[in-house]
């Protein structure tokens, strides 16, 4: 018996990274997955799972996603905001393009499919859960991440609004908010550093657990998250950075 047993869940950006992180743990909980990403996933897969390709800037991609995890399985349980993208620039270095291709992601995507979820949800019994991924830059900038700070800002505030507005409607909601995570955005942040070596070795060093966090670490919160374990849970921006930001700047 999983934790997420029979649960239909939809997982955005499911093809590398968090995010097939998230897809794999919840299939072996037992959930049936709708996985939607623009490129196939390549470890998720086999009964219980199905891969709808999808733009998340697109709202009518959004729709249909929410629309063919209903069509599979019969219902929506459980959204996982987790499709994004970095740029690596201060703002004076950020183009218009920049700008329109990170914020329709990151933000816009996230406004497109929450949209269909609480659409969906509200219109069936039993409610549901939605988990947006942020991150610690929505409240603490990172150094020439101008743009992806602010994106992040904005889905912690998403966040609370639909937890606000649709607790009546039996919809949680709440944020993930990753540190640092060994994936290739990640490695995109320290390679665009001066001494990427160095500055990798002086990021663990500032982590008081002594490593940098995992995807399955930010699984294992999803998992709590997407169950019933966690009715009372909502509205909330869980941090998980292995104290990162815990600690005095001084």
């Amino acid at each position: 018996m999983g934790r997420l047993d029979d649960l239909s869940v939809v997982v955005t950006g499911a093809s590398s990274g968090i995010g097939e992180a998230i897809a794999d743990r919840f299939w072996r909980e037992g959930a049936r997955l709708t996985l939607g990403s623009r490129s196939e996933p390549s470890s998720v897969g086999g009964a219980g799972v199905r891969w709808v390709p999808t733009d998340v800037r697109n709202a009518a991609d959004a729709d249909a996603l929410i629309h063919a995890a209903v069509e599979q399985w019969g219902r929506l349980d459980v959204l996982v905001n987790n499709a994004g993208v970095q740029i690596e620039k201060s703002i004076v270095d950020t183009t218009d393009d920049d700008y329109d291709a990170l914020m329709g992601v990151n933000v816009r995507g996230v406004f497109n499919c929450a949209r269909a979820a609480v659409r969906q949800i509200r219109s069936q019994p039993g409610g549901g859960s939605i988990i947006n991924i942020g991150s610690i830059s929505g409240d603490a900038a990172d150094h020439g991440m101008a743009i992806y700070n602010a994106s992040k800002g904005a889905v912690h505030a998403l966040t609370r609004s639909i937890a606000t507005d649709h607790g009546v409607d039996g919809i949680r909601c709440n944020a993930i908010a990753p540190g640092w995570i060994a994936t290739k955005l990640a490695d995109a942040a320290f390679d665009a550093m001066d001494d990427p070596a160095g500055a990798r070795g002086a990021a663990v060093g500032r982590h008081p657990v002594g490593r940098l966090g995992l995807p399955s670490d930010i699984a294992s919160l999803a998992v709590w998250l997407a169950s019933d374990e966690s009715t009372f849970a909502s509205g909330s921006v869980f941090t998980v950075d292995g104290g990162l930001t815990a600690q005095s700047p001084i």
